[in-house]
């Protein structure tokens, strides 16, 4: 197979009319003209079930947000819309799915909220708040400010991170009722925003917007067993500007890490210890545009996509799964204001 269906999720503030679909053909190593799959407001972030066949996405209503759901032609990328569920804390900035459940973390509020699913892939109203509380010594810690929700591994717990109060904290979820079960702190005026577990062993790695870092963790039982293995900062050492940490991902047998610095305009690719889980550096490679939002593998993973937001812009670049290093590609494709990236596997 030499083409993957991929979706964009984006704001709304200019051109932008909602989520965008495109093709990577890994044969002629290009990215198709973006097509528009549906039309709503800020679908700033967007994500997958496990079979492949529903999309989900954030949205803005006005002075509600929540999530909506679509069925996927995988062939055409149509997106047939299922259903809409809005809260009264304004749009979320990410969701996730599990079997059952879509949680989503509001940046604004500061709320964990979970949604029960329908057997159809159809998102319900909301069954479970968490609200974060606390502030930090950064002047956008002002009060809680929830950029993350996810699920463990092992889908046993909701993992989320707040930038606001530079916690993770992880519930369980029996029952569709969100129940805090521990909690990590990090060093003051981080600002956690997102993290990726690594795929075979106890890590998981987190990223900070404010510091711009990656924190290691090692951890026994996740809802409070967390240990700092490792901090290390994504930007030059001479680099005294402004920038800030957006997205981090691991590959999928565990070697390498990679995060986008947004203002430095790079990406960064780090070697994984296998014994320790500690990073080193090999490559930071720039985005070909202007604040890197997030990025992704396809799934052959021998290419990553990376979303520069103020450029507007996604850009093709080809991974080597020996090294881990990245090159950039003729390839790019225009996209107002683009956020986040899925690929159909």
């Amino acid at each position: 197979m030499s083409l993957f269906r991929g979706y964009i999720g984006t704001y709304t503030k200019e051109d932008s009319k909602g989520i965008y679909t495109f093709t990577l053909d890994t044969e002629s190593k290009t990215l198709s003209s973006p097509e528009v799959a549906a039309e709503l407001g800020n679908p700033t972030y967007v994500n997958l079930d496990e079979d492949q066949t529903h999309l989900y996405s954030v949205i803005k209503d006005g002075s509600e947000g929540g999530v909506a759901s679509y069925k996927i032609d995988s062939d055409t990328g149509k997106l047939t819309h299922l259903t809409t569920e809005l809260t009264d804390d304004g749009s979320p900035c990410h969701v996730s799915v599990s079997d059952s459940i879509a949680v989503t973390a509001n940046y604004h509020s500061g709320r964990i909220t979970l949604f029960p699913l329908q057997a159809d892939g159809g998102v319900t109203p909301a069954a479970s708040f968490a609200q974060h509380e606390g502030t930090g010594p950064h002047d956008r810690q002002e009060k809680p400010h929830a950029h993350f929700a996810g699920f463990t591994p092992d889908n046993q717990y909701v993992v989320a991170v707040d930038l606001g109060t530079d916690q993770l904290v992880t519930y369980t979820y029996d029952n569709e009722k969100l129940t805090e079960a521990g909690s990590y702190s990090f060093n003051p005026g981080s600002g956690p925003r997102h993290l990726a577990f690594h795929p075979k062993e106890k890590y998981v790695y987190v990223f900070t917007e404010l510091s711009n870092e990656i924190v290691t963790l090692a951890y026994d039982d996740v809802p409070n067993a967390f240990t700092e293995v490792q901090v290390v900062s994504t930007l030059p050492d001479d680099f005294l500007e402004n920038s800030q940490g957006s997205a981090i991902h691991v590959s999928s047998d565990g070697r390498f890490v990679y995060a986008a610095n947004r203002g430095h305009d790079s990406i960064v690719v780090y070697e994984v210890n296998p014994y320790s889980g500690e990073l080193t550096l090999i490559q930071r490679v720039p985005s070909a545009g202007n604040w890197p939002r997030d990025f992704v593998l396809d799934p052959t993973e021998a290419f990553v996509v990376v979303s520069n937001e103020e450029t507007g812009n996604l850009v093709l670049f080809e991974r080597n799964q020996e090294d881990g290093t990245l090159k950039q590609l003729s390839s790019s494709i225009e996209v107002s204001k683009p956020v986040c990236i899925k690929f159909l596997k």
